[in-house]
């Protein structure tokens, strides 16, 4: 019986749910320094490798560099991944790391990660599947799985982002139905390849994401229409920096209402926003005529050759378009979550996210990370750093018996 296949009369210590950046670190840092033994530790995920999302987001948009410090990754240690690329020195002008904050290439963090995975020997403890269940008691969770299996843990991680929930505004759905050449960038399954797209593609968003596939888009030869319903906002980090540490964090956790602590998250956020040297690469496009930037909301979209976007007060012609659009912004997890609400109760805020105790347990055997624990963690709950927090924060509850 492998690994990943434990005995289905064991009783794991973890299960983890959720396969991503948030639920791989967590795995690593409780079997490097939570004393967790590997066969007491399963990840459930659906994909076909653990940090497939991850790695099909990146290549989608064309990422170069992380948008984070090189302090932010997978392993134990904070220098893990300066230490990985050589140190500091070796490293330079080698563009592994790129200025300002000395962030990592893409190509590097990846395989720092396949490191900290092989370090670890997760893929084994990977189990492919979706957890669509979880029953809770007195002594252990029962995690239920799609292929009517189940796995039972004495405790259960939930580390689930909003990948499976891309925002697609309605006139696209209509298009899409129409027959009409429309792709969500993070859409489950699509991989985009400039070289098969035409040479007019409009792409709908605003922030990093767009203008990322905008710029590989145009260095593949296509001419591109942003449309956005804003300027660019340009800002190095997804919110201040000051959230990154105490300077923020103190007032955060000094509040302790959850609807004010959500005014607080949606105040630190820069939504939709762009970095400089991004902002100065797309900006010189547009000086040569590679890209235009509109702002504005399609009303209205038609299929044919091309396809027509109506905005308010102009139309963009197009012969592809695809949604940079980001996720959802309501709470992930599905049906999986929803009944657990419901059947066990679980305290959550009126924006329906969960309400948690400092260790991020939302019940005694139920803990949470990324958005689910940002009422809790704050701003940053959702990013590297977010998980690396999550992390300490966990490893320090006290164990259920």
């Amino acid at each position: 019986m492998s690994a990943a296949e434990p005995d289905p009369h064991e009783v794991l210590e973890w299960v983890i749910v959720g396969g991503g950046i948030h639920g791989t670190h967590l795995a690593a840092r409780l079997l490097g320094e939570g004393g967790v033994a590997p066969e007491a530790l399963r990840i459930v995920d659906p994909g076909p490798e653990l940090l497939h999302v991850w790695r099909t987001c990146t290549t989608n948009t064309g990422m170069r560099h992380l948008r984070s410090p090189p302090v932010h990754h997978l392993g134990l240690e904070p220098f893990a991944l300066l230490h990985f690329a050589g140190g500091r020195r070796a490293a330079r002008g080698t563009g592994l790391f790129a200025r300002p904050y000395n962030r990592p290439s893409v190509d590097l963090f990846a395989a720092h990660c396949a490191d900290v995975l092989s370090r670890y020997g997760l893929p084994d403890l990977h189990r492919r599947d979706r957890a669509v269940g979880l029953d809770l008691n007195c002594d252990a969770v029962r995690v239920r799985l799609g292929d009517g299996h189940e796995l039972v843990g004495r405790r259960v991680l939930l580390a689930l982002g909003a990948a499976e929930q891309p925002r697609w505004p309605n006139w696209a759905r209509e298009l899409h139905t129409a027959g009409a050449r429309v792709h969500h960038v993070f859409d489950s399954g699509f991989t985009l390849e400039p070289d098969d797209l035409p040479e007019r593609v409009a792409v709908i968003g605003g922030g990093i994401t767009a203008a990322q596939v905008a710029m590989r888009l145009v260095k593949a030869g296509a001419r591109v229409d942003i449309v956005s319903p804003h300027a660019p906002r340009v800002h190095e980090f997804d919110s201040d920096p000051g959230w990154m540490g105490p300077k923020h964090m103190r007032r955060f956790a000094a509040t302790r209402d959850p609807d004010a602590r959500r005014a607080l998250i949606t105040q630190a956020r820069h939504r939709g926003s762009i970095p400089p040297r991004l902002h100065r690469a797309l900006r010189a496009a547009m000086h040569r005529g590679d890209a235009s930037w509109h702002v504005g909301q399609t009303q209205h979209a038609e299929p044919g050759a091309p396809h027509r976007l109506h905005l308010h007060d102009h139309v963009i012609e197009a012969d592809a378009v695809l949604l940079a659009t980001g996720f959802e912004a309501r709470r992930p997890g599905g049906t999986l979550v929803d009944e657990l609400i419901e059947s066990h109760a679980l305290p959550c805020a009126s924006c329906g996210y969960p309400v948690v105790d400092h260790h991020l347990r939302w019940h005694p055997r139920v803990f949470v990370t990324g958005p689910l624990a940002e009422l809790e963690v704050g701003p940053v709950a959702r990013n590297i750093l977010g998980a690396r927090r999550a992390a300490e924060r966990i490893l320090s509850a006290r164990a259920p018996t």
